[in-house]
């Protein structure tokens, strides 16, 4: 595995790890996490990292294949672009449903 690429996967797991620190700070609660815009805000800039991070992969070895990876950059752009439509409910669904997958894709993509 090329090295930037590895950086980049490192990057998200350590954001990953970072998104269960903020959902263990709301008590693994929507409305806790509702209530803190801080909590929110921690959240959004973490999925723009990934969404970044994902994109330079994808740049640098369009053969690695992530699930939903356009959706994921996709995401980062609404995040980055279009902040005024984002809902705390989607960003709470995106992180209780989606990133456990993605958290497992990249551990199988970082040990092959």
């Amino acid at each position: 595995m090329q090295p930037k690429i590895l950086k980049y996967i490192l990057d998200i797991q350590s954001v990953i790890q970072e998104i269960e620190v903020v959902k263990a700070k709301a008590n693994n609660n929507f409305h806790a996490f509702q209530a803190d815009i801080i909590l929110q805000r921690a959240i959004e800039r973490d999925l723009e990292i990934i969404g970044e991070a994902i994109r330079n992969i994808i740049e640098i070895d369009p053969t690695i294949q992530i699930t939903s990876a356009k959706n994921i950059i996709g995401l980062r752009n609404i995040i980055a672009h279009a902040y005024d439509s984002i809902e705390p409910e989607m960003i709470w669904g995106i992180i209780q449903n989606h990133i456990p997958l993605l958290s497992d894709q990249i551990k199988t993509i970082k040990d092959s």
